[in-house]
């Protein structure tokens, strides 16, 4: 099971529950979705960077695919809510941004630097009871990162 020592959050495991703030100001928790739908919580480095755009694109081309499969996509960076607010209306994200500005949440999450450096790209499926069904972590393959996760929502159905 996950903690605050650092063990990563694996397939099976209850998610651990957060609360951020989103691009609007707004505090948005985890435990809001419990019960209603999925959420595909990704952590990406940094805010309009080459590899973070092209994902946050790919999330929002596919948007209206991952609401039709009954679940939610949460993205969270250490940016903060100014940053995700310039990068969400750039880009016409149509899905939550969340700051983690301390990294605490990432950290739980065991969603750690790659390489040593750059804050990891990981992606969690979880369920509507709060069980992670997925995880799927690859810094390069930014677009993988939609693949991946559209295929574990419609294997669940």
């Amino acid at each position: 099971m996950a903690s605050s020592t650092g063990m990563k959050v694996q397939v099976g495991d209850r998610a651990p529950d957060f609360t951020l703030s989103t691009q609007d100001g707004k505090q948005v928790s985890l435990k809001d979705y419990h019960g209603q739908k999925a959420v595909v919580l990704y952590f990406y480095p940094k805010d309009d960077t080459p590899g973070c755009t092209a994902e946050a694109c790919a999330f929002r081309d596919s948007y209206e695919v991952f609401k039709d499969a009954g679940a939610e996509v949460l993205g969270v960076s250490s940016d903060s809510v100014a940053a995700h607010q310039k990068f969400s209306t750039k880009y016409r994200l149509p899905f939550i941004l969340l700051s983690d500005k301390d990294g605490a949440v990432r950290k739980r999450y065991g969603a750690v630097s790659a390489f040593g450096l750059i804050p990891g790209r990981v992606t969690y499926i979880i369920d509507k009871d709060g069980i992670v069904r997925h995880v799927f972590s690859s810094q390069l393959a930014a677009e993988r990162h939609i693949d991946e996760a559209l295929k574990t929502l419609h294997s669940a159905r």
